[in-house]
Protein backbone atom coordinates (compact mmCIF):
# COMPACT_ATOMS: atom_id res chain seq x y z
CA UNK A 1 0.00 0.00 0.00
CA UNK A 2 1.21 3.48 -0.77
CA UNK A 3 -0.11 6.86 0.35
CA UNK A 4 -1.82 7.14 -3.04
CA UNK A 5 -3.95 4.10 -2.16
CA UNK A 6 -5.43 5.47 1.06
CA UNK A 7 -8.55 7.04 -0.49
CA UNK A 8 -9.47 3.76 -2.21
CA UNK A 9 -8.60 1.73 0.90
CA UNK A 10 -11.01 3.93 2.85
CA UNK A 11 -13.71 3.31 0.21
CA UNK A 12 -13.23 -0.47 0.47
CA UNK A 13 -13.26 -0.27 4.25
CA UNK A 14 -16.48 1.78 4.20
CA UNK A 15 -18.13 -0.96 2.10
CA UNK A 16 -16.88 -3.67 4.43
CA UNK A 17 -17.09 -2.41 7.99
CA UNK A 18 -19.66 -0.44 9.99
CA UNK A 19 -16.91 1.41 11.86
CA UNK A 20 -13.68 2.25 10.14
CA UNK A 21 -10.27 3.72 10.70
CA UNK A 22 -9.78 7.37 9.77
CA UNK A 23 -7.53 7.94 6.75
CA UNK A 24 -4.94 9.44 9.10
CA UNK A 25 -4.57 6.03 10.75
CA UNK A 26 -3.47 4.51 7.43
CA UNK A 27 -0.97 7.32 6.93
CA UNK A 28 0.53 6.43 10.32
CA UNK A 29 0.48 2.72 9.46
CA UNK A 30 2.62 3.35 6.37
CA UNK A 31 5.40 4.51 8.71
CA UNK A 32 4.78 1.85 11.38
CA UNK A 33 7.89 -0.36 11.40
CA UNK A 34 5.93 -3.50 12.34
CA UNK A 35 3.11 -3.01 9.81
CA UNK A 36 2.94 -4.57 6.36
CA UNK A 37 0.01 -3.72 4.06
CA UNK A 38 -0.66 -5.41 0.75
CA UNK A 39 -3.17 -4.36 -1.89
CA UNK A 40 -4.56 -6.24 -4.83
CA UNK A 41 -5.30 -4.15 -7.87
CA UNK A 42 -7.03 -4.18 -11.18
CA UNK A 43 -4.39 -3.31 -13.73
CA UNK A 44 -4.96 -2.30 -17.33
CA UNK A 45 -5.18 -5.49 -19.35
CA UNK A 46 -3.59 -6.52 -22.60
CA UNK A 47 -6.28 -6.04 -25.26
CA UNK A 48 -4.83 -8.99 -27.21
CA UNK A 49 -5.10 -11.33 -24.22
CA UNK A 50 -7.75 -14.02 -24.17
CA UNK A 51 -10.62 -13.29 -21.78
CA UNK A 52 -10.52 -15.31 -18.59
CA UNK A 53 -12.87 -16.05 -15.73
CA UNK A 54 -11.89 -12.71 -14.16
CA UNK A 55 -11.31 -10.69 -17.31
CA UNK A 56 -11.57 -6.97 -16.62
CA UNK A 57 -11.64 -7.45 -12.87
CA UNK A 58 -8.51 -9.10 -11.62
CA UNK A 59 -5.02 -7.73 -11.94
CA UNK A 60 -2.12 -8.68 -9.74
CA UNK A 61 -1.06 -8.59 -6.13
CA UNK A 62 1.19 -5.60 -5.80
CA UNK A 63 3.10 -3.33 -3.49
CA UNK A 64 4.10 -4.57 -0.11
CA UNK A 65 5.11 -1.85 2.32
CA UNK A 66 8.88 -1.87 2.44
CA UNK A 67 9.00 -3.61 -0.93
CA UNK A 68 9.60 -2.13 -4.32
CA UNK A 69 7.28 0.61 -5.42
CA UNK A 70 4.92 -0.09 -8.27
CA UNK A 71 3.08 2.39 -10.46
CA UNK A 72 -0.26 3.53 -9.04
CA UNK A 73 -3.11 1.16 -9.79
CA UNK A 74 -6.28 2.34 -11.42
CA UNK A 75 -8.53 0.41 -9.11
CA UNK A 76 -7.92 -1.34 -5.79
CA UNK A 77 -9.92 -4.53 -5.21
CA UNK A 78 -8.87 -5.38 -1.68
CA UNK A 79 -6.19 -5.09 0.98
CA UNK A 80 -4.75 -6.83 4.02
CA UNK A 81 -2.64 -5.55 6.88
CA UNK A 82 -0.47 -7.44 9.33
CA UNK A 83 1.62 -6.41 12.30
CA UNK A 84 4.81 -8.37 12.85
CA UNK A 85 4.81 -8.88 16.61
CA UNK A 86 7.30 -10.98 18.57
CA UNK A 87 6.80 -14.40 16.96
CA UNK A 88 3.31 -13.52 15.76
CA UNK A 89 1.94 -11.99 12.58
CA UNK A 90 -1.32 -10.39 13.63
CA UNK A 91 -3.81 -9.74 10.82
CA UNK A 92 -5.25 -6.36 11.74
CA UNK A 93 -7.52 -5.85 8.75
CA UNK A 94 -8.62 -7.46 5.51
CA UNK A 95 -11.29 -6.23 3.13
CA UNK A 96 -12.47 -6.76 -0.46
CA UNK A 97 -14.78 -4.54 -2.50
CA UNK A 98 -18.40 -5.74 -2.43
CA UNK A 99 -18.47 -6.23 -6.21
CA UNK A 100 -15.34 -8.43 -6.07
CA UNK A 101 -16.28 -10.84 -3.30
CA UNK A 102 -16.43 -14.61 -3.84
CA UNK A 103 -13.77 -14.37 -6.54
CA UNK A 104 -10.81 -15.68 -4.54
CA UNK A 105 -9.43 -12.23 -3.70
CA UNK A 106 -9.77 -12.49 0.09
CA UNK A 107 -8.13 -15.90 0.02
CA UNK A 108 -5.31 -14.56 -2.18
CA UNK A 109 -4.72 -11.79 0.34
CA UNK A 110 -4.64 -14.33 3.18
CA UNK A 111 -2.07 -16.34 1.23
CA UNK A 112 0.04 -13.19 0.78
CA UNK A 113 -0.12 -12.46 4.51
CA UNK A 114 0.94 -16.03 5.30
CA UNK A 115 3.83 -15.76 2.85
CA UNK A 116 4.93 -12.55 4.55
CA UNK A 117 4.69 -14.16 7.98
CA UNK A 118 6.87 -17.02 6.79
CA UNK A 119 9.37 -14.64 5.17
CA UNK A 120 9.70 -12.73 8.45
CA UNK A 121 10.12 -15.96 10.48
CA UNK A 122 6.92 -15.48 12.47
CA UNK A 123 5.69 -18.48 14.47
CA UNK A 124 1.92 -18.08 14.05
CA UNK A 125 -0.75 -15.91 12.48
CA UNK A 126 -3.55 -14.52 14.63
CA UNK A 127 -6.64 -12.39 14.09
CA UNK A 128 -10.00 -11.35 15.44
CA UNK A 129 -13.16 -11.89 13.42
CA UNK A 130 -16.79 -11.05 14.13
CA UNK A 131 -18.52 -13.96 15.83
CA UNK A 132 -21.31 -13.69 13.22
CA UNK A 133 -18.96 -13.78 10.21
CA UNK A 134 -19.18 -17.49 9.52
CA UNK A 135 -17.91 -17.22 5.93
CA UNK A 136 -14.66 -15.59 7.04
CA UNK A 137 -14.26 -18.09 9.86
CA UNK A 138 -14.63 -20.99 7.43
CA UNK A 139 -11.89 -19.52 5.23
CA UNK A 140 -9.58 -19.09 8.22
CA UNK A 141 -10.33 -22.61 9.44
CA UNK A 142 -9.47 -23.92 5.96
CA UNK A 143 -6.02 -22.38 6.46
CA UNK A 144 -5.56 -24.00 9.85
CA UNK A 145 -6.76 -21.23 12.13
CA UNK A 146 -8.43 -22.50 15.29
CA UNK A 147 -10.69 -20.70 17.75
CA UNK A 148 -8.62 -19.91 20.83
CA UNK A 149 -10.71 -17.32 22.62
CA UNK A 150 -13.36 -14.64 22.57
CA UNK A 151 -13.17 -10.88 22.99
CA UNK A 152 -16.51 -9.94 24.50
CA UNK A 153 -18.16 -6.83 23.03
CA UNK A 154 -15.05 -6.18 20.95
CA UNK A 155 -16.74 -4.31 18.09
CA UNK A 156 -17.85 -0.86 19.17
CA UNK A 157 -20.53 -0.37 16.50
CA UNK A 158 -22.81 -3.09 17.92
CA UNK A 159 -20.92 -4.65 20.86
CA UNK A 160 -20.51 -7.91 18.93
CA UNK A 161 -18.01 -10.42 20.24
CA UNK A 162 -14.84 -11.24 18.29
CA UNK A 163 -13.58 -14.77 17.88
CA UNK A 164 -9.82 -14.95 18.38
CA UNK A 165 -8.25 -17.35 15.90
CA UNK A 166 -4.69 -18.53 15.46
CA UNK A 167 -2.74 -20.99 13.37
CA UNK A 168 -0.47 -23.73 14.58
CA UNK A 169 3.26 -23.11 14.06
CA UNK A 170 3.42 -22.04 10.42
CA UNK A 171 6.97 -23.28 9.87
CA UNK A 172 6.02 -26.82 10.92
CA UNK A 173 6.14 -29.53 8.28
CA UNK A 174 2.42 -30.25 8.65
CA UNK A 175 1.33 -26.64 8.31
CA UNK A 176 3.68 -25.95 5.40
CA UNK A 177 2.27 -28.97 3.54
CA UNK A 178 -1.32 -27.78 4.13
CA UNK A 179 -0.47 -24.21 3.11
CA UNK A 180 1.39 -25.21 -0.04
CA UNK A 181 -1.44 -27.51 -1.12
CA UNK A 182 -4.07 -24.80 -0.58
CA UNK A 183 -1.91 -22.20 -2.34
CA UNK A 184 -1.50 -24.43 -5.40
CA UNK A 185 -5.24 -25.17 -5.51
CA UNK A 186 -5.95 -21.46 -5.38
CA UNK A 187 -3.39 -20.76 -8.11
CA UNK A 188 -5.02 -23.41 -10.33
CA UNK A 189 -8.54 -22.08 -9.73
CA UNK A 190 -7.73 -18.35 -10.00
CA UNK A 191 -4.66 -18.05 -12.25
CA UNK A 192 -5.34 -14.37 -12.97
CA UNK A 193 -4.68 -13.57 -9.31
CA UNK A 194 -1.16 -14.94 -9.68
CA UNK A 195 0.07 -12.80 -12.60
Amino acid sequence: MSADDIVQVADIERESFPSMWPQTAYKRELTNQIARYTVITELPGDPAAQPSQHSGIIGALKRIVGGEAAPPAEHLLGFIGIWLMVGEAHIVTVAVRDACRRMGIGERLLIAATEQALAYDQEVLTLEVRASNQAAQRLYEKYGFAHVGLRVKYYTDNNEDAAIMTTPEIASTGYRALFEELRERHRARYPDLWT
